[in-house]
């Protein structure tokens, strides 16, 4: 079954009707537009339900009038669709206000500048975002792994034991390779045939064949869960080639935009174009979420590598893919894609900012008493914090290497002087030796 949106029939509506209806319920349409179009950017099934006043008044009516607003505003992207026609956007007026934020606590900078951290502590924060960015992007293409299994591989270097760990650690080591090297290079074909090789290395597709390029005429669908749903055929492989050269010139800013388009929403567009665009037989989500990331990284975006969109967007998967939909199917109208996103960067900004404060305040507590009554360091209060908030986590010497940028012999030192403090039992299996927390560490909070 092929998913539609439902439509309303607005074609006996003419203008000389939406004149009247305007003189008569002008405040009343304007507020409605403000509350559901400005702010959350509703589409026709969710619109129809809202209350207005009066309510004998046709909704069909106040959809036509939103639209209309809508068109009024519309900017012209640069993605076109299957029949040539390019998606539009609208920049909603809390846009801006998001921008200012983002441009004042994340551009250019590292994000934690005014809360005065370390080298190694921002190095600490890059690596559990690119963890958890790492983590997320990959289970919301299906890998089953949890999320406290994954990062105790990646933390541990552990090598994946089936596929959904090997998507993990491909999305990690392509985010690493982006902020380390990838964010120097021209966007060009080659180079998103490189990254998508990247993120699906030594992995299946659905036919459980090795990730490709699709072929002329080899078609794709986008179904949901049950595989009873059809959301969207993508294009043939031809159109997508000629496409992805727009694409490549669009992310090395070489088309002359009439009006700036802010770098986060160009990110956003990257996003949905190789999602829309779907080039590959497995790979294109994880692939269109590295290329957003990708673009901030170049644009001084770094502290981007703080925050895990992905991990807000796997908390409501449905609307991420309904936001596609309604892109796609209203009228080519990209600002749904959009304006979901930028909600999703801003629950990140907000989880990232509690997360902050809330180690910071551990920090102080424990810092008192760790470092005055057991002279421990940071590295070593930082991991007492972290298993008095994981009872059942451990960490390993290569774990405390990777986490704290240290050499073996330091790491070695912290956590035999933890075991002989009695904050950590060591347990050797086989090779390794893996130490827990002991009930001890809750005597620092």
């Amino acid at each position: 079954m092929v998913f539609e949106l439902e439509k309303p029939n607005t074609n006996k509506i003419d203008v000389k009707q939406i004149s009247k209806l305007l003189d008569e319920n002008a405040q009343a349409i304007f507020n409605f537009n403000q509350n559901y179009s400005e702010k959350e950017y509703l589409y026709w099934d969710e619109i129809k339900y809202k209350k207005f006043s009066p309510e004998d008044f046709p909704k069909e009516n106040l959809w036509k009038f939103v639209k209309m607003l809508r068109e009024s505003k519309q900017r012209s992207s640069f993605i076109a669709d299957k029949k040539g026609k390019f998606f539009t956007w609208i920049q909603l007026n809390h846009f801006e206000k998001l921008f200012h934020e983002i441009d004042m606590n994340t551009g250019g900078e590292l994000f934690a500048e005014k809360d005065h951290l370390d080298k190694k502590s921002k190095q600490k924060l890059i690596t559990r975002g690119i963890m958890e960015e790492a983590i997320a992007s990959s289970q919301l293409e299906g890998a089953a792994t949890s999320r406290q299994a994954a990062k105790k591989m990646l933390q541990e270097q552990r090598k994946p034991t089936n596929q959904s760990e090997q998507m993990i650690l491909n999305n990690y080591l392509s985010m690493k390779s982006i902020e380390e090297k990838y964010k120097d290079i021209k966007m060009s074909r080659n180079l998103i045939l490189e990254l998508h090789e990247m993120i699906t290395k030594d992995t299946t597709d659905s036919e459980n064949e090795i990730p490709r390029l699709r072929k002329t005429g080899e078609p794709i669908y986008i179904k949901d869960k049950s595989n009873n749903i059809t959301y969207y055929e993508a294009p043939d492989i031809n159109f997508v080639e000629k496409e992805m050269k727009v694409l490549a010139a669009f992310a090395n800013d070489e088309l002359k935009e009439k009006t700036f388009i802010h770098p986060i929403i160009k990110a956003i567009m990257l996003h949905f174009w190789i999602g829309y665009l779907h080039p590959f037989t497995d790979g294109n989500g994880r692939l269109a979420r590295l290329l957003f990331y990708w673009y901030l990284i170049k644009k001084g975006y770094w502290a981007f590598t703080y925050l895990p969109i992905s991990k807000m967007i796997k908390k409501s998967p449905k609307q991420y893919i309904m936001a596609y939909v309604y892109s796609e199917q209203d009228d080519n109208d990209l600002t749904y894609f959009i304006n979901y996103n930028l909600n999703k960067i801003e629950m990140a900004i907000k989880d990232f900012k509690e997360y902050l404060n809330k180690q910071s305040k551990r920090n102080k507590k424990m810092k008192e008493k760790s470092e005055i009554k057991y002279a421990l360091n940071m590295r070593q209060i930082q991991l007492l914090q972290y298993l008095y908030g994981n009872l059942d986590e451990r960490t390993t010497l290569k774990t405390h290497m990777t986490i704290n940028q240290v050499t073996k012999a330091t790491a070695s030192k912290d956590l035999k002087d933890l075991v002989q403090k009695g904050f950590l039992l060591a347990n050797k299996i086989g090779r390794n030796v893996y130490y827990y927390g002991t009930n001890k560490i809750k005597s620092l909070f």
